[in-house]
């Protein structure tokens, strides 16, 4: 799956994504970890993974997109 960064507190790397629908879904340090990123810029096009349904769906692994 993929969105855009839309949030990102280096000090927690922590933030949130937006969908291409316009959604935003929360990541936490460990999607932000998992995906060994060194820091992220709102704006940046990004491959992520979800993981549950509803209010309770969040990123558990992000990564910058590549082509």
């Amino acid at each position: 799956m993929q969105g855009t960064a839309y949030t990102y507190d280096s000090d927690a790397r922590t933030g949130s994504v937006l969908l291409d629908d316009g959604t935003p879904l929360p990541f936490d340090a460990a999607a932000f970890d998992a995906g060994g990123l060194l820091t992220l810029r709102p704006g940046q096009r990004v491959r992520i993974e979800v993981a549950g349904e509803g209010d309770e769906r969040r990123v558990v692994f992000i990564t910058l997109q590549t082509f």
